[in-house]
């Protein structure tokens, strides 16, 4: 090997699957690598020196989707000496060492409570050419202590806590993520604050339960200090969080979310069934009229807001009457949007060995009358929009046919996706338009000219634009990076540069 290639930095890529908290969770592992002294291989690089799926063990067909892309990458291994695979999240957490007897070729398994040991067992791997499967049963360091390495400009993710203390009985996500664990508001607001200071115009607060935060230092109202704290920050315009639980929902977070003007009017609230027997089954602790309770009092505190849920058809024991039911909150709540679900067995959850499991094609008929429901929702809902003035944040990535169609994308203040004419006839506009001269990370001010059912379209040219920090870093193509608390973490390949030798007073 030549002394330029011996010297030259190892390559990475990142491959997510899953819920928000693993987007955010890929976003340390690449700040980790990269402070170990990785380099971000190009999306067309086929053979990078590490790569890294970070799983998901909730999604369905999870375990097949990992072994599927793992039997890609066996003969690409094979093809580039050195190459190294890691795997973890919430399928490592559950599978373990399971996964190194399925797939051999696989170099590092790590936790969802370990994340901040990744490149050590990277090293640890090369060093002794073998695996190295590390499961930790509870968090090693929060999370966000970690340093960071975030996707986009203009939006960041903070965590304020992990972990759940609810006993769903679909869900495996508290045996995977452990009991809650909050991170103090100081801490909290520090992130944020380093954040705007990188350009970031919007955050939104992460958890598996966000308004249960505060149980671990016993203040049941400290989410919605939380929000009230974050309306302080100059600078922050958005701020989001997700997802609440229905049964710890309190009024102060509504008066919150009214009260703070840089708060979204948006809520996602899971509903998952309407039915109080189900709700029950399911041990979700509310049920459906106080679901529609909490409904009513946001929406008389924000007409404006925008609610969107998740709900779940064909939980074992499910009747005819159970699913009418859901059906009938859903047409009396009137979602902006849904991510519904067919139930699917989990094993390891109490769900699974319930008695009244339902054939597929029921549970299919009645998803697809769900589907049906929400969209005319939906869409009705986004009619009454047309000719109405939003605010858009201009994003990257929100419309998956941008680049055929034109346009550019971003999301408005409640949440809705909006697809924006760049110039005349929706087509690019040119430099000395004003349409021209918007980037991710700008905000526009826009008419809208038509609804669907998932998005909004506005195809005239926008009423005013407005530059800003964060635009200027997507120009630059500059990524924000939060440091967070070096652990004393090895670095790979060439040392940083020594400092540059001083002189005269200041060397006193």
């Amino acid at each position: 090997m030549t002394t330029a290639a011996a010297s030259s930095p190892r390559t990475y890529q990142v491959r997510t699957y899953g819920c928000q908290m693993n987007v955010h969770d890929s976003e340390r592992i690449s700040g980790l690598l990269e402070q170990a002294g990785y380099v971000r291989a190009a999306e067309a690089d086929d053979g990078p020196d590490v790569v890294v799926f970070n799983t998901c063990a909730v999604r369905e067909n999870a375990d097949n989707r990992l072994y599927g892309n793992l039997g890609h990458l066996r003969p690409v291994k094979a093809r580039h000496p050195g190459m190294q695979i890691a795997v973890g999240g919430c399928l490592a957490q559950k599978d373990r060492g399971e996964i190194v007897r399925k797939a051999p070729w696989v170099d590092v398994v790590f936790g969802t409570h370990n994340i901040g040991s990744l490149p050590v067992l990277l090293e640890r791997a090369r060093h002794n050419t073998a695996a190295e499967v590390e499961i930790l049963e509870s968090l090693d360091v929060f999370p966000s202590t970690l340093p960071t390495r975030r996707e986009s400009t203009y939006a960041g993710w903070v965590s304020i806590s992990v972990g759940c203390n609810n006993t769903c009985t679909f869900c495996i996500v508290p045996s995977l993520r452990g009991k809650e664990k909050d991170r103090r508001p100081g801490d909290i607001l520090s992130e944020v604050r380093a954040l705007v200071d990188e350009g970031v115009l919007e955050v939104t607060l992460l958890g598996q339960n966000v308004n249960s935060y505060g149980v671990e230092f016993g203040d049941r109202l400290a989410f919605g200090k939380l929000l009230r704290a974050c309306g302080d920050i100059e600078g922050l315009e958005r701020v989001r969080f997700t997802s609440p639980h229905p049964k710890d929902f309190t009024d102060d977070v509504i008066a919150a979310m009214a009260e703070t003007p840089n708060v979204c009017h948006s809520l996602h609230m899971p509903l998952q069934s309407g039915s109080d027997d189900v709700l029950r089954a399911m041990r979700r602790s509310y049920r459906a009229d106080r679901y529609l309770g909490i409904i009513e009092k946001v929406r008389a505190a924000m007409p404006d807001a925008a609610i969107t849920t998740d709900i779940i058809v064909g939980f074992p024991g499910e009747t005819d009457a159970d699913f009418a039911r859901t059906l009938d909150v859903v047409r009396e709540a009137r979602f902006s949007s849904a991510f519904t679900f067919q139930y699917s067995k989990r094993p390891g959850t109490p769900a699974a060995t319930m008695d009244g499991q339902l054939p597929k094609q029921v549970v299919q008929e009645r998803y697809e009358r769900l589907i049906a429901c929400v969209e005319e929702i939906t869409w009705a809902e986004n009619k009454k929009l047309v000719g109405e003035t939003v605010e858009v944040l201009v994003a990257v990535g929100e419309g998956r046919k941008d680049e055929r169609t034109g346009r550019m994308s971003g999301r408005a203040r409640d949440g809705r996706l909006v697809h924006l004419a760049t110039g005349a006839n929706g087509q690019q506009g040119d430099a000395g338009s004003l349409a021209g001269r918007i980037r991710p990370g700008d905000v526009v001010h826009t008419t809208i000219t038509y609804a669907a059912p998932h998005h909004l379209n506005a195809d005239g040219e926008p009423l005013a634009h407005r530059r800003t920090r964060a635009g200027d870093a997507a120009e630059a193509g500059r990524a924000p990076r939060t440091p967070g608390v070096l652990l004393g973490l090895p670095t790979i390949g060439a040392p940083a540069a020594a400092p540059a030798p001083t002189t005269g007073c200041a060397a006193h």
